[in-house]
């Protein structure tokens, strides 16, 4: 897809939000459970505190001992990661008056402030004599013995008790979110080509109407986009309109010009004299930069209009055929090459017989025996060439015959102007006329007009 493609602007966007928004979920759910089971931790070793509360007691003169409580085997396997602790507090204090034998020989190096007996208990942060991080529960404690003095009970958990289960959690966590984000983008490309399918379809419509295939967008499209192609398809009405107009002026105007050019070459034609043939001289030439001037006209609203779609086989064959009743007494054989192909061109189809009748009564004039015309693809452009028998034409007479006017043999019948024609539509349309050399042995002229396929 290209840079600046809509498709991959709006698929870039929406998933990096989704994948945004899935690290942000994924952070979020990993911090509550890793706090879900820190509490969860925490209850236990308050479970376990409240059990050596119960069964702690005075054993004179500086003695405990702990009876009755539920069997953890955590407790008696040494670093285990499951301790608890009991010091001494008073006048004389004492560290690890007694202790789990999890704790084989270490002593839990607590905080020198101590809670008031009868406040419940306090979690703290401590670490054991490897600087292995424990999360433990204080509390202090008063026995009813006379002589018992105040006792400090601490029960701790290594706090690599968590990291099992976290890490099992946050493996699961990112199997989950990885198969979710797949769905989510396989989601979001589905999602994207049915929001923009009806634009692929527009695209599509457009292309037909540039093709010729169609004079208006066809189908229905979505609310947000029907009111663009019914705007589209008002244009594409007014500017049809506008070209139908402009060939009707043309032709009215046609019509106004030659009904007096007509009145004149009668009038003219029954007079003898130097004015009547001045006359007639005059009316001609005016006839021919009438028609001159309106297929110029014509073929200038035809380049505006949109839709227009010629076959150039079936002119080509109808020419052929005139041409050769208008040839006949010079036993010319006019041919259809038989390779030539049915291309359209994307124009008028009354331009195209105007271009073509020129070229092939010009090489109907100059050949000895034999007219041949071609149509072949050139790309995106149809290319119509009409090779002669005759003489050829000279390399350096080749720009010069497409000029007004000029004829390169004045014994050959003609003005002048239908080469300079033929280039004039031709350079409206956006194509180009050439002479070249031909495999006949005569000229060939190539007129090369964009296609409509």
């Amino acid at each position: 897809m290209n840079a600046g493609s809509l498709r991959l602007r709006l698929l870039a966007g929406m998933l990096a939000w989704m994948l945004l928004t899935i690290a942000l979920v994924g952070w979020g759910l990993r911090t509550l459970f890793q706090d879900h089971i820190t509490q969860q931790l925490q209850a236990q070793l308050t479970v376990q505190l409240d059990q050596l509360s119960a069964a702690v007691d005075w054993q004179a003169p500086d003695r405990v001992s702990v009876g009755g409580m539920a069997a953890d085997p955590r407790l008696s396997q040494p670093l285990s990661g499951l301790y608890w602790q009991i010091d001494r507090l008073g006048p004389h204090p004492q560290a690890a008056l007694a202790r789990s034998r999890s704790l084989w020989d270490q002593v839990l190096q607590l905080p020198d402030a101590a809670p008031p007996p009868g406040t419940g208990f306090r979690p703290l942060a401590l670490q054991d004599s490897q600087g292995h991080a424990l999360l433990a529960v204080e509390r202090s404690l008063q026995l009813p013995d006379e002589e018992a003095p105040p006792l400090r009970l601490v029960v701790a958990g290594d706090r690599a008790l968590l990291a099992e289960p976290l890490h099992r959690f946050t493996q699961m966590l990112l199997i989950a979110l990885g198969i979710l984000a797949l769905c989510l983008a396989a989601a979001v490309a589905v999602q994207l080509h049915l929001a923009l399918r009806p634009l692929a379809l527009l695209r599509q419509g457009l292309a037909a109407v540039h093709r010729g295939q169609t004079l208006r967008l066809e189908g229905r499209y979505p609310q947000e986009l029907q009111p663009l192609v019914n705007e589209f398809n008002h244009v594409l009405t007014q500017n049809a309109d506008m070209v139908q107009r402009a060939r009707t002026q043309a032709g009215n105007l046609a019509h106004a010009v030659h009904t007096p050019l007509a009145i004149l070459a009668n009038a003219s034609a029954q007079e003898q004299g130097a004015l009547a043939q001045l006359v007639r001289e005059q009316v001609a030439l005016a006839k021919r930069q009438v028609d001159y001037h309106l297929a110029h006209a014509r073929a200038a609203a035809a380049v505006r209009a949109t839709g227009l779609h010629t076959p150039a086989l079936a002119p080509v064959q109808a020419l052929l055929r005139t041409m050769q009743r208008l040839h006949a007494e010079r036993a010319i054989c006019f041919e259809l090459a038989p390779q030539a192909q049915n291309l359209a061109f994307k124009g008028e189809e009354q331009d195209l017989f105007e271009m073509l009748g020129n070229l092939i009564d010009n090489a109907g004039k100059w050949a000895r025996q034999r007219v041949v015309v071609d149509i072949q693809p050139q790309g995106s452009a149809l290319c119509i060439t009409v090779d002669d028998d005759g003489p050829g034409i000279a390399p350096d007479q080749r720009e010069r015959m497409f000029e007004r006017g000029v004829q390169l043999d004045e014994q050959h019948p003609g003005s002048g102007l239908g080469l300079n024609i033929v280039q004039t539509l031709a350079h409206t349309y956006g194509g180009s006329v050439e002479a070249l050399d031909s495999p006949l042995g005569g000229a060939r002229l190539q007129l090369c007009l964009p296609g409509a396929d």
